[in-house]
């Protein structure tokens, strides 16, 4: 197989937290041609915070594309300056207060939808995490905290409670590597 050849490339539409870019493309071998929009977009990250009590620290926050509420790990996008590990411990910090002397473990990379997006997830696990500040929320943030027993976390996400993709995948990483 071989990739499509980029004929033409539009301007970037700046979406905030997403460039969106028009691309013509030409398949190599067969008469096919077509237009066909790519989402750039900054590194992802989330990360599994767990207590010394073996308590996941999960967040209730409102999402706008679902117009709903869901139940998540914390996460967020990877700023300039930063490493993914240090983006992933620092979104935790800032939306739940918890943290840890230990540093974060890297679980795994995804890519979140290959089809449109540019970009990459990484998952960390943080060990031994304990409130250590106060939470410090983006403009539109509104965050509720929720600790559960990782032995309950399987029947969370079997009982449709967790359904965020990027959650799941941190989860199955975990599962891979730790077991549940």
């Amino acid at each position: 197989m071989k990739k499509w050849i980029t004929i033409k490339e539009s301007d970037k539409t700046d979406l905030k937290i997403f460039d969106a870019v028009w691309y013509s493309r030409k398949h190599p071998e067969q008469d096919k041609e077509g237009n066909f929009i790519v989402l750039n977009s900054p590194r992802w990250v989330n990360i599994i915070p767990i207590t010394k009590n073996k308590e996941v620290v999960l967040i209730k926050q409102y999402r706008h594309g679902i117009d709903d509420i869901t139940l998540e790990v914390p996460g967020g996008l990877v700023q300039d300056d930063e490493s993914p590990q240090a983006g992933a411990e620092r979104e935790c910090l800032e939306e739940t207060g918890y943290g840890s002397l230990k540093p974060s473990i890297w679980l795994g990379e995804n890519l979140p939808n290959p089809a449109f997006l540019n970009n990459t997830c990484n998952s960390y696990l943080w060990l031994d995490c304990k409130l250590m500040q106060s939470q410090k929320f983006d403009q539109h943030e509104d965050i509720e905290l929720l600790l559960v027993p990782l032995s309950e976390i399987k029947k969370y996400i079997l009982d449709g409670k967790i359904t965020h993709s990027l959650v799941l995948t941190a989860f199955f990483y975990y599962q891979l590597k730790y077991g549940l």
